[in-house]
């Protein structure tokens, strides 16, 4: 009776749609594959409004890459840069929208920083689902 009570408790509850964004990641991911690009990495987070997530990944020089981003309908604007050991911010995305993404190719094999942050939300008190995946060819 008490798990009943739980589970009907947070039914209605507003949460993060890691899902949606992970599937409308997933879309584009395939239909890069059919234009020759591979996948390093994909992840899915949870963000609240204003909060940033940042991801570790090495660029190695010769290859070109991707930055695909996609987020849940509560995100008015999500935004991702890439950011090198130093702190500079090498390249980022240039829209006000929930699927930002950018192209970079590095002169050198480096270490950088791909950082999401959920600049607007829609419901600024409900976190929001992002999904971020390094593409490259």
């Amino acid at each position: 009776m008490i798990s009943t009570l739980l589970a009907l408790a947070f039914v209605g509850a507003a949460s993060a749609d890691e899902l949606e964004a992970e599937t409308c990641l997933r879309a584009k991911v395939w239909d890069g594959y059919a234009e020759g690009w591979g996948i390093r990495t994909m992840t899915t987070s949870a963000l609240q409004n204003g909060q940033t997530k940042n991801y570790l990944v090495t660029l190695y020089k010769g290859n070109e890459y991707q930055i695909r981003t996609c987020a849940d309908a509560n995100v008015k604007n999500l935004d991702v840069y890439l950011y090198d050991l130093n702190g500079n911010v090498v390249k980022r995305d240039e829209t006000t929208d929930r699927e930002p993404w950018f192209g970079y190719t590095p002169t050198d094999t480096g270490t950088y920083y791909v950082v999401l942050h959920a600049r607007e939300l829609v419901a600024a008190t409900t976190p929001a689902g992002v999904a971020m995946a390094v593409t490259y060819k």
